[in-house]
């Protein structure tokens, strides 16, 4: 194995990566440090095993994934620069992070604080969106494909890797790691959906704020029947300060039956932004008191059985936001409110400050100024203000002229700051490769979109022109369109049906004939969840190449309820002759 993984040391594959050293070794691949001589940049170099290089099948679904995975472009995604298309070295070239993993990250400090936590998981959630709705589903989620960047942030790697490892049929090293983050379907060998990378992003979550694994075995199948029809131990139980919300959450995200659980991304996300915009609400600080009672679990984590047996019954049903735990938010909040804007005046005598007017000036030095430390407690939150300039307070809360109490802590004061508009100067993107100028033009705050024309002058894949084009003045946000080679002619292509197709099927089918897929969306429908219903070009028309194709997407057919029907009253049979509930419900 060590022959292997060294022979592509200092090889140039292409002409252009110059391999440098090992960085890593997974069961598919392994992973260089390269330099990239001609953009003089250091980049991660993932190089497929020969067993999976040889086999040509996997080497041209490797080729379509590859080519789907570089069109993701979002923060909390590794980005996907090139890949190769003709060598016998199979291989795709990725942005090379300063950090660890997750999971690294993990081993280090235990269980993390929920506050972490939650900002890891939105980070998380936020990549699954992106990728979900470009019709990329992971299937791997764990913390070990996740990595810590120094600036804080989450970036999830192996889009599509995970796709093709999955199709082999193989059983790679690290299938005993992503086990534990299985879903019940993948488990059971069944088809599976967006809704997958939730339920793992769900386990991931658990971990992070138990520090424990839900699930634990000795050998695969062990832990991939407790996936299905386990019941698991709540995360409040392991570790008493965790938020009931936030743990409503992650059982949501793990139920079991996966109508039970998060039907998208988006869903977690939204109840993630909730969850924190509530406790924003209430000014709770991680690790405080404030926070215990919030939470909602008792002093010291104990819990009587009648409850700790009712929350295990539903821990596989739970919903994401009990009304017991959105009443007691209500009401704690309304109690917040009348303490801090009246009871608290009345009732503590302190001595009052009239709060000075900080509309029209600059929030940094407002922020830094000595004159104000101690008396506020400043927090910043930015506005799109044409009309203003950068960094300049729009307004303020409270008010200029409020007369308020002062505070050991210091009197809380919320900013608004105008963002501006950035203007920028457009740079000159042509004869670049068509990837490397998307992301450099996204990272310079632009929204990109590609299209492809013919040029006999231009390499193929390589831009022709912009609109805007090059030295001209433009606000960031704007989006820039980029004119992409397509040769001196574009090829034709017969579009095919995708319609009753999965959308992984679709996807991979038009990616598989260089066409290029655009946004999906999902409708209700009879026809399966999951399921192709219409195709934005009919089967049989000739199309270009890089065609951008939209598709719709069943989500199932809605919802109708079900009318109740009286029973008549019958004994109860014998406990021991009930069925089992353990294999349905939310929680696996």
């Amino acid at each position: 194995m060590e022959n292997c993984m060294d022979r592509y040391l200092g090889q140039m594959l292409d002409n252009r990566y110059e391999i440098l050293e090992v960085i890593g070794s997974g069961g598919m691949a392994v992973v260089y440090k390269a330099l990239c001589h001609r953009l003089n940049r250091h980049v991660a170099v993932k190089v497929l095993k020969d067993e999976f290089a040889c086999d040509s099948d996997f080497r041209e679904h490797f080729r379509a994934e590859s080519q789907a995975v570089a069109m993701l472009s979002h923060p909390n995604i590794v980005s996907v620069y090139d890949f190769s298309r003709d060598s016998d070295c199979q291989y795709i070239v990725m942005e090379l992070l300063e950090g660890i993993t997750l999971k690294q990250y993990m081993q280090k400090k235990g269980a993390l604080s929920w506050k972490e936590a939650l900002h890891f998981a939105t980070q998380i959630a936020r990549a699954l969106s992106h990728a979900h709705s470009k019709g990329i589903i992971h299937r791997d989620i764990k913390p070990q494909n996740i990595m810590v960047v120094k600036d804080g942030s989450i970036k999830v790697a192996d889009f599509g890797i995970a796709h093709l490892q999955s199709e082999t049929g193989t059983e790679p090293p690290e299938t005993m790691g992503s086990i534990h983050y299985i879903s019940p379907e993948q488990a059971r060998g069944g088809p599976v959906d967006a809704r997958t990378d939730v339920y793992s992003l769900g386990v991931v979550m658990y971990e992070m704020l138990t520090g424990k694994l839900p699930y634990e075995g000795d050998t695969v199948e062990a832990i991939a029947v407790q996936h299905i029809g386990q019941m698991l131990t709540l995360p409040g139980d392991i570790k008493p300060d965790i938020p009931l919300q936030l743990e409503d959450i992650t059982l949501k995200a793990m139920a079991a039956d996966i109508n039970e659980r998060y039907q998208s991304a988006d869903e977690l996300l939204n109840d993630l932004e909730a969850f924190r915009k509530n406790q924003a609400l209430l000014g709770i600080e991680s690790g405080s008191a404030e926070e215990d009672e919030a939470s909602g679990h008792h002093k010291g984590g104990l819990r009587s059985n009648e409850s700790y047996r009712h929350r295990k019954a539903r821990s596989r049903t739970v919903s994401t936001f009990s009304g017991f735990a959105l009443i007691t938010i209500f009401l704690i909040a309304v109690v917040s409110f009348l303490w801090n804007f009246w009871l608290k005046d009345i009732f503590v005598e302190s001595e009052r400050i009239e709060i000075p007017s900080f509309v029209g000036k600059n929030s940094e030095d407002v922020v830094n100024s000595d004159a104000y430390k101690g008396t506020f407690k400043f927090y910043v939150k930015y506005s799109i203000d044409p009309d203003t300039p950068e960094g300049q307070i729009i307004s303020q809360d409270p008010e200029a002229g409020r007369n308020v109490a002062t505070s050991d802590d210091g009197i809380e004061i919320e900013l608004v700051v105008s963002t501006g508009i950035q203007m920028t100067t457009m740079p000159d993107m042509v004869n670049h490769e068509y990837r490397e100028a998307k992301l450099s033009l996204e990272q310079l705050g632009f929204v990109v979109e590609t299209e492809t024309v013919a040029s006999d002058t231009i390499t193929e894949g390589y831009v022709v022109s912009t609109n805007p084009a090059a030295d001209e003045q433009v606000a960031q946000g704007t989006t820039v369109t980029l004119f992409v080679s397509g040769g001196p002619e574009l090829k034709q292509v017969t579009m095919p049906s995708v319609v009753g197709k999965t959308r992984d099927s679709a996807v991979s089918k038009l990616t598989g004939l260089n066409l290029d897929v655009g946004s999906i969306s999902e409708v209700e429908n009879d026809s399966p969840a999951g399921t192709v219903i219409w195709q934005s070009i009919e089967s049989g028309e000739s199309v270009a190449e890089h065609t951008v194709i939209y598709l719709k997407v069943s989500k199932g057919p809605k919802e109708t309820p079900t009318p109740e029907v009286s029973a008549p009253e019958t004994s109860a049979p014998p406990e021991s002759a009930a069925p089992s509930d353990s294999a349905g419900g939310a929680g696996g």
